[in-house]
């Protein structure tokens, strides 16, 4: 009988089949989980957008609140934080993006990085673009805005970097006024 004529396999082939077999099912559980993912849960979905009460908000004051797991500063700003704010030239800044979600695209200007027009409500993701530590509000820092404790960002009253290793400013996220005391985030 010749080995031609042998179509039992042989241990090798074996190897080979089994090889490839556990490979499939370790690939198909390594996918699985990510295929599941995917999905948001219903809990997810609805913190996507969310509505915050800034009745209680007084001039010169903060309110933060959580949301997709990140602070969001929500600031109203007094009349010298927007004056300061609007007189700074925009070739002294770092970052001349806006970064705002709302106005893609646009400058870095108080107007550009504002809520509304009069620039009293500034809303913010209160992570610092350097490292993601959260930064110290209420006129803190050289620009009497926000200060990163972690690695020494300054950031001006309209959440611009100033100074530091901080490469862009605070990111503003899709927000409006859905009327005079309710902002929708998300």
């Amino acid at each position: 009988m010749s080995h031609a004529d042998n179509n039992a396999g042989s241990r090798r082939d074996f190897l080979y089949y089994a090889t490839a077999g556990t490979g499939a099912v370790v690939t198909g559980a390594a996918v699985w989980p990510l295929v599941n993912q995917m999905n948001a849960s219903a809990d997810v979905k609805a913190l996507s957008s969310i509505f915050v009460d800034v009745s209680g908000v007084e001039t010169g004051t903060q309110l933060t609140v959580k949301w997709r797991g990140k602070p969001v500063f929500i600031r109203r700003r007094t009349e010298e934080e927007i004056n300061m704010a609007r007189e700074v030239p925009l070739d002294e800044l770092t970052d001349r993006s806006a970064e705002n979600a709302n106005k893609p695209g646009a400058d870095a200007s108080d107007e550009n990085r504002a809520l509304d027009e009069a620039g009293e409500w500034l809303v913010m993701i209160g992570v610092c673009t350097h490292l993601g530590c959260v930064p110290i509000g209420n006129g803190s820092g050289d620009y009497h805005g926000w200060f990163c404790p972690c690695h020494g960002s300054h950031y001006d009253t309209a959440g611009r970097i100033r100074k530091g290793p901080a490469p862009r400013n605070l990111d503003i996220p899709v927000a409006q006024f859905t009327d005079e005391t309710t902002i929708l985030l998300g």
